[in-house]
């Protein structure tokens, strides 16, 4: 059944983040020990908006000057889509791409099968500050530090 593929799968995914940072309510908690990332964003193409992903990168970005998005199977599609956002319109730079397969063990047909995994690293952009920046003026934010005389 699709429900427990899907179940056995989540429970193989680990997620790791600065939560209370960024605001992501469970999609980015950090692991506990042991040399996680804590940059990573495990992108679900069913839990949360496109955007939602899009957003989060930004801030990983800001916090640790590169992120990486990390994503099984048909979510890949989505983590693709948000890394070209971020690169078309000036916030990122692509260090590295990573592909592989993982196994699932799959209890309803008794044997484990392979699962497609994509990990994107995206760097911030050399003008990622200044569009940042931009971006906070127009919604009426006053950053730290970042204000400017005209």
């Amino acid at each position: 059944m699709v429900v427990e593929e899907i179940t056995e799968g989540v429970k193989n995914i680990s997620v790791s983040g600065d939560a209370a940072a960024s605001g992501a309510g469970g999609e980015g908690q950090k692991r506990g020990g042991g040399g996680g990332s804590s940059n990573r964003i495990q992108v679900s193409n069913t839990k949360k908006p496109l955007f939602f992903y899009v957003n989060l990168a930004k801030r990983y970005m800001q916090q640790h000057g590169d992120v990486e998005l990390s994503a099984l199977g048909m979510a890949i599609a989505t983590v693709v889509t948000v890394a070209e956002i971020l690169k078309n319109n000036g916030f990122a730079i692509e260090k590295k791409i990573r592909t592989s397969t993982v196994e699932i063990n799959d209890e309803a047909r008794g044997r484990p099968f392979q699962k497609a995994k994509i990990e994107i690293v995206l760097g911030k952009s050399e003008k990622f500050d200044e569009l940042m920046a931009a971006a906070a003026e127009e919604r009426g934010e006053v950053e730290d530090g970042e204000e400017q005389q005209a």
